[in-house]
């Protein structure tokens, strides 16, 4: 078979010759020629290296989601997922392996120790990494020992810093399939609808939330998945990355809860926490004075210290979803947000998108003295001598320092970290004033400070 094929592709080869015409050709044209035939007629006869062939060995990377009529495949594909999420589930270190992992670390220390660490050689480490067992045979690699290595003369590490490391990433990956669990569209990304199932199950696992009335959980919910969405999804796209939640700060700060004994201060300072939460909803209730559970432009007005401008207010209520010019508690989560973190660069962009009235991109000298004449007419109304808008106009730029001497972009007021006195110089009289008086009360913060140590 193989002697017909090649005798074949030889027939071809040299009918094609002799079809040529000889005389036109040179003969490194006729070479060339020849090469080219005979490549293509013998990777044909090799198996299908053509372009036809080569398609059949391009490995299928795109498989369609099952259409909303297609309900056969859709739970096919739930069952797929479930079963693939609990096999990684398994491979996973347990309780009973991470304490065999202690023991192995700790029988294999090196002395001497380090202050009160106790510390490993690599050596030692590949050893305890060839006892621990296959599931921990990734953690126990070069780039992880060098990754930890710090400055001990014995060139050893931490074997509590070591340990440390695993269970942070052990519970990364746990983490990750719980929230995966929980992603309906099997896309990596959790939609705010999922999200809320996932908090409000997760509710009955945190001890600090114990005390909280089941008529609250839906606030509750409410509350802690629009700081997820605020900061991280600010192009409104309706839904957020996994991997974005497992790299912030906030499931941390959720998962905290679980700590029976967690000190008043960091509950105070916890947005998850059971105490704020209520906090806030219950300012929310306090402003709504007509109990209609909405707040209009004129509730909100006394937000705080009730010091920012109407000027302001008008622009959040043309910017902002509302309901017959009316707020509800999710726009007002936003706007809290938003004003409790003007130091974030998700929060300034809710501000400056507020500021930039013309959606120019930028804030140019019209638009700081269209604000900080709100500021002036309350300066007025409380018998204060309204300061020059000149003057504050040149601290502000000096301030920023802006690429453009004359625009002032989102991005140069997250650059010069001054984004929140900036913003709080507009939009707030008694941020104004703070800012105007900020030498005064430094000094009067020194004095008590001195008065303390006094009396002490």
């Amino acid at each position: 078979m193989a002697n017909d094929k090649t005798a074949h592709w030889k027939d071809l080869l040299k009918r094609r010759l002799d079809s040529a015409n000889k005389d036109n050709q040179t003969n490194e044209e006729k070479t060339a020629e020849e090469t080219k035939l005979f490549t293509k007629y013998y990777t044909d006869w090799k198996g299908g290296q053509s372009e036809g062939n080569s398609l059949r060995h391009i490995p299928r990377f795109y498989y369609r989601l099952p259409a909303e009529d297609e309900v056969l495949l859709q739970k096919l594909r739930e069952e797929s997922r479930a079963v693939f999420l609990q096999r990684k589930s398994r491979e996973l270190l347990d309780n009973e392996e991470l304490q065999n992992l202690w023991f192995l670390l700790d029988k294999h220390q090196v002395p001497p120790t380090a202050g009160d660490e106790a510390m490993i050689s690599y050596e030692s480490f590949l050893k305890v990494g060839e006892k621990a067992g296959a599931k921990c045979k990734l953690f126990f690699t070069a780039r992880v020992y060098a990754k930890l290595l710090h400055n001990d003369p014995y060139g050893r590490i931490s074997i509590m810093q070591f340990f440390n490391y695993v269970m942070r990433k052990v519970w990364l990956h746990q983490t990750r399939i719980g929230l995966s669990l929980y992603d309906v569209a099997g896309q990596g990304y959790l939609r705010e609808s999922d999200l809320e199932n996932y908090i409000l199950e997760l509710i009955p696992t945190l001890p600090q939330l114990d005390g909280l009335e089941k008529s609250f959980y839906s606030f509750y919910v409410c509350t802690a998945v629009r700081k997820f969405f605020f900061f991280l999804d600010p192009l409104h796209t309706g839904k957020i990355k996994i991997q974005d939640i497992l790299a912030c700060s906030f499931l941390d700060d959720l998962l905290e809860l679980r700590d029976e004994e967690l000190s008043k201060e960091s509950q105070e300072s916890n947005w998850f926490s059971a105490p704020s939460a209520l906090r806030v909803y219950g300012q929310y209730l306090n402003l709504d004075k007509d109990h209609n559970g909405m707040l209009s432009k004129e509730e909100l007005s006394r937000y705080g210290t009730g010091t920012l401008t109407s000027v302001f207010l008008d622009r959040v209520y043309q910017e902002c979803l509302t309901y017959d010019g009316e707020m509800d508690y999710k726009t007002y989560l936003d706007f809290v947000l938003a004003l409790e973190n003007r130091k974030e660069p998700a929060a300034l962009q809710y501000i400056f998108k507020l500021l930039d009235m013309e959606n120019k991109g930028y804030l140019n000298v019209f638009a700081l003295n269209y604000f900080f004449r709100a500021i002036q007419e309350q300066m007025k109304i409380h018998g204060q001598e309204p300061v020059s808008f000149q003057d504050v106009k040149d601290e502000i730029f000096d301030m920023v320092k802006p690429k453009d001497p004359y625009k002032i972009t989102l991005q140069d007021l997250v650059n010069s970290g001054q984004g929140d006195t900036v913003t709080s110089i507009l939009i707030d009289l008694n941020g104004f004033w703070t800012y105007e008086n900020r030498e005064v009360l430094v000094a009067n913060d020194t004095d008590s400070n001195t008065a303390d140590l006094d009396d002490t």
